[in-house]
């Protein structure tokens, strides 16, 4: 019989003992948690919610229509919602830590090229770049991770996570003043740079399940778990593969009300800066903090949802922000006094707070978290239908009236609209039941 190197097998503690002993003094989910909104935050911060303050700059120096960066906003997210079918299979196989460093990678040469461009063609194929490696090493890949490690204190993580979104915005004003100082080259390739150096570090903490480190979900041991009995509407232990998730109407209503919603989003992002500065009178700084200031809203419903939606129908919140994202958007659009555009902030902030979390936590809720990847992955083409639609619309119409007036109110009324859809998102019944039905 073989030994163990310097100890006996009596001395050798039990393989239960073994995963006691090096289990991390802190949850592990919460570090993730952590990490994964950092990553977020500079998504945000450097591109996402910066990137109608590059337009802006872009136009000036080169004469470039709305219209071509409508188009390259919604190619990007074109190209993120084609790829997340798989993203979603390479996710399941490969695992998110391996996945979010290819993309921390090329989300930074991304901006490299984007600091040396000089025709619309550069512009597209930068950021193209960037699309994809965020796509890769951001939301997608976060949020599989972080559904895998939680489930009665699911939205309270995804809320903390997603916060990142809104803390990156908040560094929007310091993205306008380098722009404006220093250049859109030098920001572009500082971008870059910082990205690589302190996101590439932190996807090592994605490379962990809660087998793998032997700690149960949520932190808490069965006792505990069996005190905390709080379950939100919805949630279960079957776990739905992608296929069995198409077959029912909740996976299409979900999908259809977050589309609805990524209408007045994107719209915002990629034109906030552009309406303010050329039909409003504003200069980019005071564009930007407007911008910045809806991030700072958006943190406190992110906060707020995160808390409710695991103790309130999480249908309803969403239900109520749909008709946030649209009260807010019309003041914006037929804004005639400074207190309508100030008051589009927090309606449309606290709703995107409340709202965005919400949606992954119901698909989590309604379909288990073995093939989440997959899920959101086949969900975001038709999610990816919002994020392109809106700037497509504002940004056209734009061009062609003159005035984001019809494009803004376009979306803001079928954002609206789109209320009926989590109205009639029901959970599920299980794959077994629905078989033999």
């Amino acid at each position: 019989m073989s030994r163990a190197r310097g100890a006996s097998a009596v001395d050798r503690p039990a393989e239960g003992e073994q995963a006691v002993a090096r289990q991390p003094r802190v949850f592990h989910g919460w570090k993730l948690v952590g990490a994964g909104a950092v990553i977020q935050a500079l998504h945000s911060g450097f591109m996402l919610q910066a990137f109608g303050n590059y337009a802006v700059v872009l136009q000036r120096d080169f004469g470039w229509s709305r219209t071509l960066f409508s188009g390259a906003f919604a190619l990007a997210r074109a190209e993120s919602g084609l790829l997340g079918p798989l993203q979603g299979w390479a996710l399941g196989r490969f695992g998110p830590r391996i996945i979010m460093q290819i993309g921390v990678v090329i989300m930074s040469a991304g901006f490299v090229a984007l600091s040396r461009i000089q025709t619309p063609l550069h512009f597209f194929a930068a950021y193209a770049l960037i699309a994809v490696g965020m796509s890769m090493s951001g939301f997608l890949s976060v949020t599989t991770a972080t559904v895998a490690w939680f489930e009665r204190r699911r939205a309270r993580a995804l809320s903390l996570s997603g916060a990142g979104f809104a803390i990156g915005g908040i560094m929007t004003p310091l993205v306008v003043f380098s722009l404006e100082t220093y250049g859109w080259r030098w920001t572009a390739m500082a971008s870059g740079v910082v990205l690589f150096m302190v996101a590439l570090p932190l996807t090592t903490w994605f490379g962990h399940t809660p087998e793998s480190l032997g700690q149960p979900i949520d932190g808490l041991r069965p006792t505990q778990a069996i005190a905390n009995t709080v379950r939100a509407e919805g949630v279960s232990d079957v776990h739905f593969t992608a296929r069995q998730a198409m077959a029912t109407r909740a996976f299409w209503f979900i999908s259809a009300g977050h589309a609805s919603a990524l209408l007045v989003v994107s719209g915002v992002i990629a034109h906030l800066s552009l309406y303010l500065t050329t039909e409003q009178g504003f200069t980019l700084q005071q564009a930007g903090f407007v911008g910045g200031a809806l991030p700072v809203l958006q943190l406190v419903g992110q906060l707020s949802g995160g808390y409710l939606g695991d103790r309130v129908n999480k249908r309803l919140i969403a239900s109520v922000a749909m008709l946030g994202h649209m009260g807010g958007l019309l003041l914006l659009t037929y804004a005639v006094h400074p207190w309508m555009i100030w008051a589009f902030v927090p309606m449309h902030g606290l709703s995107w707070g409340l709202r965005g979390p919400l949606m992954q936590a119901l698909r989590a809720d309604y379909f288990g978290s073995t093939s989440f990847g997959s899920i959101m992955g086949v969900s975001s083409m038709i999610v990816m239908l919002g994020m392109m639609g809106g700037p497509v619309i504002a940004g056209t119409l734009a061009d062609i009236t003159g005035s984001y007036q019809l494009g803004f109110t376009i979306i803001a009324l079928a954002a609206g609209a789109g209320l009926t859809f989590f109205v009639f998102a029901t959970p599920p019944a299980p794959p077994a039941e629905r078989s033999s039905s």
